[in-house]
């Protein structure tokens, strides 16, 4: 039987990640996976492109409206974003993220 994690986000110290744009870390496994809460202030955008070259990200909005630089995306939305895809992440609004990354994929030699 292994053994249950759990975390309360409000305890957890915050990052700031990007002017506007905030994260506390709820959980990381051993082999990269991570469980994250992000905040995105109103008006705030990620400076640069965010790009997913070895590992996918899973994305519930929570609260607010989350934009990707192409459509705007409602709390209760869930959003696959896979290995090799970008967006600028952004909110007119704000909004409240919960972001999973699983485990990072092993590289293949060939």
């Amino acid at each position: 039987m292994s053994d249950i994690v759990w975390s309360d986000g409000h305890d957890r110290p915050v990052q700031s990640i990007s002017h506007g744009i905030s994260a506390r870390q709820l959980w990381q496994g051993e082999h990269g996976a991570q469980a994250v809460i992000v905040t995105i202030e109103p008006g705030a955008q990620w400076d640069g492109v965010d790009a997913h070259h070895d590992n996918s990200e899973e994305v519930l909005v929570m609260r607010g409206v989350f934009n990707d630089g192409i459509r705007d995306y409602p709390a209760g939305t869930f959003i696959h974003h896979p290995i090799g895809s970008s967006h600028i992440p952004q909110s007119t609004i704000g909004c409240t993220l919960f972001i999973f990354y699983p485990e990072k994929q092993p590289q293949c030699l060939s």
